[in-house]
């Protein structure tokens, strides 16, 4: 039977008297017949972020916008909505591949290889790169070295592949190959939530196909990747390889995504239009005047994450604070928490003190959560249902146990 139906928060001793089946007499029970002298403990919340940034000629802007609103995303990163935060930040670039045709028939292929997924190297105060290749949230340094790493200069490729790239970083053999070999290994950790921030003004041209599939022509009023875009690697594929991600340990991986891309200002909207200013032609897209591109696919996979879109923004806007701001939300508000000293998910009673100081309590017998049981090094995790999902703007998560005496 259910617990909650016998009583609410009773001891054990007080369910036998009414009749209820104890969980201490279960074959193969955990549950202790007394109190713990130390109650659950919440762990803090792992998360690495990985921001893919455009670094094509029309970039320059966009890349010092990010920059100058870094600060308030930090900010709001530590501040963690009740759960404290151990993140980390390393960037990498949309750059793979450019597969260009010329008029006079040449078919040109330019590569990437410092690229192509590889964590770029954290730059020091005189602007040279260092052997860092990711910065730690505890980094009195996080800042300057951050704002630094965002500047990812303007002479990648035109052919922005944001979603090949993030296959390339974190599932691929790079993703494990050491840092000291030119790979990512040691960026992803064990236990811990990838974000990825998508920041281009133009359209997702991936393909896992080498030579790509689809070349840049010289007219700028055809998007290419658009009109070609059969050739691609579907966005559900795409999508299916992150959400299947899984760390040393066996354990999935829980994958959060956000654009800043280049979709309509007012409405979020992808839309193709050929827009001419000042003598000059080019593929846009509508109520985003400084995009090079439709932004479908961009849409799609922030859809795939999120069907409300909260994870997707213009990156035609003045400003990139409150975006930031929403993305830091949406990375600090996990919907799984791991655990330590719980003996059985039967007893155990979650609250979730909601920003209006309400609080919302959860059982597992009522559906409330998932647990999973620890394994190997891998602490037990939590999993919010229903409605404990958790939200933005909650203020604490405890964890209590019913327990005898």
């Amino acid at each position: 039977m259910k617990l909650h139906t016998c009583a609410h928060l009773m001891s054990l001793s007080a369910l036998l008297a009414l009749g209820c089946h104890s969980p201490v007499d279960d074959d193969g029970s955990t549950v202790p017949d007394a109190c713990e002298a130390t109650p659950p403990i919440v762990a803090p919340q792992k998360t690495d972020i990985l921001f893919v940034i455009d670094n094509s000629g029309s970039m320059s802007e966009e890349q010092q916008g990010i920059a100058t609103e870094l600060p308030a995303f930090l900010a709001a990163l530590k501040e963690g909505n009740g759960v404290s935060q151990d993140f980390r930040v390393g960037v990498i670039t949309t750059s793979v591949y450019q597969r260009q045709l010329f008029p006079d028939g040449a078919d040109v292929i330019r590569n990437f290889p410092d690229q192509e997924g590889r964590l770029q190297p954290v730059r020091d105060e005189a602007n040279q790169p260092t052997a860092e290749r990711f910065i730690e949230g505890s980094d009195p340094l996080l800042l300057p070295k951050f704002q630094r790493l965002v500047d990812q200069g303007t002479s990648g490729s035109g052919q922005e592949a944001p979603f090949e790239a993030v296959r390339l970083a974190v599932a691929s053999p790079l993703a494990t190959l050491p840092l000291a070999e030119g790979g990512n290994g040691g960026f992803l950790r064990d236990d811990s939530r990838l974000l990825v921030v998508v920041v281009s003004d133009e359209e997702d041209c991936s393909s896992q196909q080498r030579p790509p599939p689809v070349a840049l022509g010289v007219d700028r009023a055809v998007d290419a990747c658009t009109a070609q875009g059969d050739k691609l690697t579907p966005v559900s594929e795409y999508y299916q390889a992150f959400q299947s991600l899984r760390d040393s340990q066996g354990a999935s991986r829980e994958v959060l995504w956000a654009t800043i891309g280049p979709v309509a200002v007012t409405d979020k909207r992808a839309e193709l239009i050929v827009d001419t200013t000042g003598g000059t032609t080019n593929v846009r897209n509508v109520d985003c005047p400084t995009s090079y591109g439709p932004g479908y696919r961009q849409s799609d996979m922030a859809k795939a994450f999120d069907a409300t879109r909260a994870n997707l923004d213009s990156i035609c806007k003045t400003s990139y604070q409150q975006t930031l701001l929403d993305i830091a939300d949406l990375a600090t508000v996990a919907q799984s928490v791991s655990v330590v000293n719980l003996p059985d998910p039967r007893l155990a009673v979650v609250y979730v003190t909601r920003a209006d100081g309400s609080v919302q309590t959860c059982t597992a017998s009522n559906g409330d959560f998932r647990y999973e049981p620890p394994s190997g090094d891998r602490s037990a995790r939590i999993f919010f249902l229903g409605p404990c999902l958790r939200r933005v703007g909650d203020t604490k998560v405890e964890v209590k146990v019913l327990c005898a005496g």
